[in-house]
């Protein structure tokens, strides 16, 4: 995932601590929604965008893989992948690593949806973030798929 360029980057905060004083779930949630938005604003959606198509996006889908603690003052980085694409969805795969490290900390697997804001409903992706969101594909096709994606959740038994 270093190969991929850096779509977000956040510093563990106080209030992001739980009870066993590492990050909450929670908020591995909050900066992996951020990778989202950093990604999709370097495509040039951005709010300005957002307000001049009419169209957004929504999270249909999540999985995030807890793989280490953050720790509180961390820096942390996000890469995001195209696993996927059509005409309404992008299917995205987030890795969150410790800054300038290999350290993977946590996987976030999402399905966005393309949604006409005026009818709040699945639309096709605008054409021109279309062309750019095919553009990143092409780049990404090739790279490896990382191991965590497409894992269910599941009890083992051995």
């Amino acid at each position: 995932m270093s190969s991929l360029p850096v779509s977000h980057r956040a510093r563990v905060r106080p209030d992001w601590l739980d009870y066993n004083g590492h990050m909450n779930e929670a908020f591995y949630l909050v900066v992996f929604g951020e990778a989202t938005d950093g990604f999709m604003a370097g495509l040039g959606w951005d709010a300005a965008y957002r307000e001049r198509t009419g169209h957004t996006i929504y999270t249909a889908q999540t999985h995030i893989t807890y793989l280490r603690e953050a720790d509180l003052g961390q820096d942390l980085t996000v890469t995001t992948q195209i696993l996927d694409l059509d005409a309404k969805r992008v299917h995205l795969f987030h890795a969150m690593a410790l800054a300038d490290t290999d350290t993977l900390l946590a996987t976030d697997e999402i399905m966005t949806l393309s949604v006409d804001l005026g009818t709040r409903k699945v639309a096709p992706w605008p054409e021109d973030l279309q062309a750019r969101l095919d553009a990143v594909f092409t780049r990404h096709r090739p790279l490896p798929r990382p191991p965590q994606a497409g894992r269910p959740i599941a009890i083992r038994r051995t």
